[in-house]
C-alpha cells in the first residue's frame, strides 16, 4: 500500500466533502476507467497471490446526502449465513449471466439486499477492483443517493442497515492495521472502528481505496 499517498488527520474537512465536491470532482475522477492492476488483500499482504480465476461479484458504495454532511450507507449480515457472517458490508453480490455489467450486478444485488430501486442511484463510477483472499473480485460501484429513499431489508440476509459519516470513513486516523492468524500465516488488514462497530477485510479496504482516489480530486 503506499502509505505516502494516504491522507492526513482531518485532511478533508467541510471543504471538500460537501455533495457538490464529490459530485463535480470525485464523479470525474471515477469516470476514468478503472486501473488494471486491482486492488486487494494482497496490498498488505505481498505473499499472497490473487486467484487466477476470480469469483466476479461487485458492490455499490451508496454515498447519502444529508443535511449534516455526506453518509456511507453500509449493512451488517446476519449471524446464520455461511459466508462472512455478522460482518459489515456494503450492500452486494456475485454477478449473474443476466447482469450486463458490474453495475448492474451492484444494483440488482442492492434491490434484493436493503430494497433500494436503482432509480434512487446516481452511479458516479467504479473504484479499482478488489480481489479479496476468499476468491472474490468485486467492482465497487459508487452511487450518489438523495433522501428520502426507501429501505426494506432482507431479513434473511441482512440484520442492519446504517450510515456512516464519510468524513469519519476517509480520515486516515481511524484507518487501523490489523492482523490475525489465517492458514498458519499472519494476515493483515484495515479496521475501521465506529462506535460499537467494526468495519474491516474488504470492506475497509474499499473505504481506503475511496479515501485514496478522493485525495487525487483535492484541488493542488
Amino acid at each position: 500500500m503506499e502509505q505516502r499517498k494516504i491522507l492526513s488527520p482531518g485532511q478533508f474537512d467541510g471543504r471538500y466533502l460537501t455533495t457538490d465536491f464529490v459530485v463535480d470532482r470525485l464523479a470525474e475522477v471515477l469516470a476514468r476507467p478503472p486501473g488494471t492492476r486491482p486492488r486487494g488483500d494482497h496490498d498488505l499482504n505481498p505473499g499472497f497471490v490473487p486467484p487466477r480465476t476470480p469469483t466476479q461479484a461487485a458492490v455499490l458504495v451508496p454515498l447519502i446526502q444529508r443535511p449534516e454532511g455526506l453518509q456511507v450507507l453500509l449493512t451488517q449480515r446476519t449471524a446464520h449465513l455461511k459466508d462472512h457472517a455478522g460482518q459489515i458490508s456494503f450492500p452486494g453480490g456475485r454477478a449473474e449471466p443476466e447482469d450486463a455489467d458490474a453495475i448492474a450486478t451492484a444494483l440488482r444485488e442492492t434491490r434484493e439486499e436493503v430494497g433500494l430501486p436503482p432509480e434512487f442511484v446516481r452511479v458516479l463510477g467504479r473504484l479499482d477492483n478488489y480481489i479479496t483472499s476468499t476468491g472474490y473480485e468485486v467492482a465497487p460501484v459508487v452511487g450518489l443517493i438523495q433522501p428520502p429513499f426507501p429501505v426494506v431489508p432482507d431479513p434473511y440476509e441482512v440484520a442492519e442497515v446504517f450510515e456512516v459519516p464519510l468524513a469519519f470513513l476517509v480520515d486516515v486516523a481511524n484507518h487501523e492495521r490489523h492482523s490475525r492468524e489465517w492458514q498458519g500465516r499472519e494476515r493483515f488488514f484495515y479496521v475501521l472502528p465506529y462506535q460499537d462497530r467494526y468495519i474491516w477485510g474488504a470492506t475497509a479496504g474499499m473505504l481506503v481505496n475511496l479515501a485514496l482516489l478522493l485525495q487525487a480530486a483535492l484541488p493542488p
